[in-house]
């Protein structure tokens, strides 16, 4: 195998991951309107259609106090419901001495009310307008992905009993909920753990812990350490062990107890943060 070849194939593996994300995310954009069970807040755009009555058709935004204006029965709630409930309170106003049995629709034309925000290892940080149904899958690809540094989860940080936020939460808060989540195992399809996001949730990415790689490798340096990353996969990250490095003789620099010290491994021993690989220098 040559050297690197497992760092290529797990990018090109992260990269279709992330494609496939982004057109998820463009599907769910286009038919977020009609998810039933999104909660309407202020500044939403809602796109409502009256059938037959084409002049009561249009966008409507909500207010500050949660109503909106409509056209005959003045001023209706919609804040704080969902939209199936909006629709029952229009067709209930204009059954009131307007219409008999009036058919209407409620979709989101802009989602301005709820939010999440995205912080650490991603390319595009920032906050995000939470779009229906938002999957952890979905912020990730909207923020360009995790970046190189990343570490190997991302910790969905929740406010206390769901209440607003005006900013990012920090996972050790308190009162706080935290989900973590296993990117790699996301990545590898394992969609069970792609976590649907409330208004307010931070999607936190840490850093990867390190590993440092010296002595008789191509390229040696710090690398950022993944969960169940072995020796060989770390020697791997340095390019390789070089034609006069020993593979029989691989120390490891750790620190114990607040004391350094040095231990002989095997290439499928598991790599601790903080670790130092030094590769000898074979005998002949």
């Amino acid at each position: 195998m040559k050297p690197g070849f497992i760092a290529r194939a797990a990018s090109a593996v992260k990269l279709r991951f992330y494609a496939a994300a982004a057109i998820a995310l463009s599907f769910a954009t286009a038919v977020s309107a009609q998810v039933p069970n999104y909660i309407v807040g202020p500044q939403d755009v809602l796109a409502i259609t009256v059938f037959d009555q084409q002049d009561l058709s249009g966008k409507y935004t909500v207010d500050a106090d949660g109503s909106l204006t409509f056209p005959l029965v003045g001023r209706v709630k919609a804040g704080g419901l969902s939209l199936r409930q909006v629709e029952d309170a229009l067709r209930t106003a204009l059954a009131d001495g307007f219409f008999k049995n009036p058919q209407l629709s409620v979709g989101i034309e802009q989602y301005r009310s709820q939010r999440v925000f995205v912080v650490g290892e991603v390319r595009a940080p920032g906050t995000y307008q939470l779009t229906g149904e938002m999957t952890l899958i979905e912020v990730l690809a909207r923020a360009g992905s995790t970046t190189d540094h990343a570490a190997g989860e991302a910790l969905i940080v929740r406010s206390p009993a769901l209440g607003h936020s005006d900013g990012p939460l920090l996972p050790e808060q308190q009162g706080a909920e935290v989900i973590r989540v296993d990117i790699k195992e996301l990545q590898s399809g394992r969609l069970s753990d792609n976590a649907h996001l409330h208004d307010s949730d931070t999607v936190f990415v840490p850093r990867a812990e390190l590993v440092y790689v010296f002595g008789q490798v191509k390229d040696p340096g710090a690398f950022a350490l993944q969960k169940g990353t072995t020796v060989l996969q770390a020697l791997s990250l340095a390019g390789g062990v070089t034609d006069r490095g020993s593979t029989g003789r691989i120390r490891v620099a750790r620190i114990v107890a607040g004391h350094k010290t040095e231990i002989k491994v095997k290439v499928d021993d598991l790599v601790e943060p903080g670790d130092t690989i030094i590769v000898p220098e074979r005998f002949f």
